[in-house]
């Protein structure tokens, strides 16, 4: 069993900060890839960013310059700090692992709103 727990969702002010983590615990083998995905109703699950076990990182084109992804691979963890939020970053944010399967978290809601 792996599970991924995330954490840091909530409502924001257009311009505002939120930092998401997610833990991932239970049988772990090497974690290739951790990342983030967000999705917003009828419609498809998209990639925020993912980094790699050698830390290379990508992310999307539309929070290139705004959010920042992280791990720490002696806790199993993977952050984003997102800055400078806008309204079309409103969704619910799916932390996800690559191992010798992929993992997904129960994902948290992020909302921009005023």
């Amino acid at each position: 069993q792996v599970e991924l727990v995330e954490s840091g969702g909530g409502l924001v002010q257009p311009g505002g900060s939120l930092r998401l983590s997610c833990v991932v615990s239970g049988r772990i083998s090497s974690i290739s890839v951790m990342g983030w995905y967000r999705k917003n109703p009828g419609k498809q699950r998209t990639l925020v960013a993912e980094i790699t076990t050698d830390e290379r990182v990508k992310y999307a084109p539309s929070v290139a310059g705004r959010f920042t992804i992280s791990r720490d691979n002696t806790n199993n963890t993977v952050s984003l700090q997102m800055n400078s939020l806008l309204p079309e970053d409103t969704a619910v944010y799916y932390c996800h692992v690559v191992m010798l399967d992929r993992y997904w978290g129960q994902g948290t809601q992020v909302t921009v709103s005023s």
